[in-house]
């Protein structure tokens, strides 16, 4: 049964309760009181009052019915709590000795008929009740993740800002600094779990070890390294990170230059695949991440792979990445 307005009743459901409610009860007035208990309102049921009052044999049992039932279906919203009553009353029905004998099998055949309609109506309802819970859940999950992108998208424009500021600051040790915190924000930012620069001290207070950073993707911890130098990194720059990552055991190293790297410095590397996964990158790979608002750690992944693969420790992964 498909009917357009779920607050009505349709044609078939009105014409089974037309038969089945004056057979229900077994007078007039039994008539009236059914829908008086229901609560239709008593200036719907006062002119059939009026008119049993003046001429009782004037009126059937089913023609009250059938005026009383097409003006409850033509309330609306309003009718609806009386339809529903009216519904619940009908269908809940049970005692059938108290009907006329030869209403008796009748009745339930039109019971029946009312039950399976509105079973199949409310199929429908729970259908589309299903139907329109999935589409708001999707609509949710959709401007939730609509949400998540702008956000994702405003935080890469102001860490692009920061980035791009800083070639305009000619103290070394302020712009790596800043560098460092740029590129922390950029890792937190798409959700890597990372420690901020930290020094390792001795018992006696000296520091021992200066870490720039250091990160984990994919259950891998990395050391990470950062220099902002006028001049390409060179072999003792990188050495003294190769020293510090091999003291540890598992341990990846990420070099990140924003000057590039010596001939001496990249062999150095390679040589050290052999023992460790060692990852260089350059501040321009970074800053076109940022401008594509690209993966950091998809980015990350693809240069280990290459590593690993084909000892490259150094891959600049440009826009076709």
């Amino acid at each position: 049964m498909v009917h357009d307005d779920a607050y009505h009743w349709p044609p078939e459901l009105m014409d089974l309760l037309i038969d089945l409610v004056p057979r229900l009860n077994r007078s007039k007035e039994g008539v009236l009181g059914f829908f008086r208990g229901v609560g239709v309102s008593e200036d719907l049921l006062a002119p059939h009052r009026h008119q049993l009052a003046a001429d009782k044999s004037a009126v059937s049992k089913y023609k009250i019915a059938r005026s009383v039932l097409t003006r409850v279906n033509e309330q609306g919203d309003a009718g609806l709590g009386v339809r529903r009553e009216i519904l619940k009353r009908a269908i809940e029905f049970e005692d059938f000795s108290t009907l006329w004998p030869d209403d008796r099998l009748p009745t339930q055949g039109l019971q029946a008929g009312v039950r399976r309609l509105v079973n199949v109506k409310d199929s429908f309802t729970r259908m589309s009740q299903a139907l329109d819970a999935e589409k708001a859940a999707r609509l949710k999950a959709r401007t939730s993740e609509l949400e998540r992108l702008a956000r994702r998208k405003a935080r890469f424009e102001a860490l692009r800002d920061r980035l791009t500021n800083l070639f305009g600051e000619a103290d070394p040790r302020k712009r790596g600094s800043a560098l460092e915190g740029v590129l922390n924000d950029l890792f937190a930012t798409e959700g890597i779990s990372i420690r901020e620069s930290f020094t390792l001290r001795s018992e006696e207070g000296h520091p021992v070890e200066q870490i720039d950073g250091a990160l984990e993707v994919d259950g891998s911890q990395y050391l990470v390294e950062i220099k902002w130098w006028g001049e390409p990194v060179e072999i003792n720059a990188m050495s003294r990170h190769l020293v510090r990552v091999y003291s540890r055991a598992e341990v990846r190293a990420l070099f990140i230059s924003a000057s590039g790297f010596t001939k001496a410095a990249l062999e150095e590397s390679t040589r050290a695949l052999n023992q460790r996964v060692i990852v260089l990158g350059e501040l321009r790979e970074l800053v076109l991440l940022l401008e594509q608002q690209g993966d950091v750690a998809n980015w990350l992944r693809e240069k280990v792979r290459l590593a690993q693969l084909e000892r490259r420790p150094l891959t600049l992964l440009g826009s076709d990445f």
